[in-house]
């Protein structure tokens, strides 16, 4: 029998916070909100904390693990995985990142005429007194400047803007109390002066223009509009959110960014009195 080097026992007394494996490129079946999944590609790590008396992580039971779920990822899934990691591995925390593009087939204002729209998305979470998971979502949105089209003659300088975010929930999602990627492409969309499309005709070109000069945001506005829409999602324990545009007619970008942290904190201040 070979030994299990691994399994020998550490002097050092020193715990290891986190000890896994990262840079899985590994095929994965993500589930849609609508119905059914879609198979895309992602960039997986995993981790466990190490007991001070053990001298290492055996790896290969995070890839068994990851193989035995299927690839498949999900709001259900993601606490299974962590709980098997952590059974397998003789572990109090487990951990996953597993980052991916996300498809969604998107339809032409005007025409109809469609195409896929790719995002890029990360599902993260951690097991340990309880189950922490979050989803993130970069989303590219068009955007027009406000003060150009107030001082302006005619026209507007408008800019390709990304919105990101990452929300977090606690404990195990229903059926009926999830939080899906579409919900928050959705939410980034409706905050910029129109959404990105991957096919325009000159009908759709003509209507997605004018609709962006009618509705100028600055990179303030599509963060606070995402932070106020997230705040009233009872699922969602936490959020980070940012807007950030490359300028048309400058030579750096502008951003915004919020954290519902940061709004928790200004609003007991403001309770007390205090200010910033």
């Amino acid at each position: 029998m070979l030994e299990d080097v691994q399994g020998r026992p550490d002097t050092r007394q020193l715990p290891i916070d986190e000890v896994g494996v990262s840079g899985i490129c590994y095929p994965i079946s993500v589930l849609q909100r609508e119905s059914g999944k879609q198979d895309t590609v992602a960039q997986v790590s995993m981790s466990v904390d190490l007991h001070a008396d053990v001298k290492g992580a055996h790896l290969s039971r995070f890839v068994e693990v990851l193989r035995d779920s299927a690839g498949e990822i999900g709001p259900g899934s993601i606490g299974p995985i962590l709980r098997t990691l952590r059974e397998r591995l003789g572990s109090r925390a487990a951990s996953i990142e597993v980052a991916f593009p996300f498809f969604l087939r998107r339809q032409a204002p005007i025409t109809g005429s469609a195409a896929f729209s790719d995002y890029q998305c990360r599902v993260r979470g951690r097991l340990a007194e309880d189950l922490k998971v979050s989803v993130a979502v970069v989303v590219p949105v068009t955007s027009v400047c406000p003060c150009s089209k107030a001082i302006s003659d005619y026209g507007a300088h408008n800019q390709r803007s990304h919105i990101s975010i990452e929300a977090g929930t606690l404990g195990e999602a229903s059926a009926d109390d999830v939080l899906w990627i579409e919900d928050l492409i959705e939410v980034a969309e409706a905050a910029g002066s129109s959404p990105v499309f991957p096919l325009l005709k000159r009908p759709d070109e003509r209507y997605v223009t004018m609709k962006a000069h009618d509705n100028p945001v600055f990179v303030e506005d599509m963060t606070r509009e995402v932070a106020r829409v997230l705040s009233s999602y009872p699922r969602v324990s936490w959020f980070n959110v940012e807007a950030a545009s490359e300028e048309s007619i400058h030579n750096h970008q502008a951003f915004a960014r919020i954290r519902s942290q940061s709004l928790a904190t200004a609003a007991r201040q403001e309770d007390s009195g205090g200010g910033w």
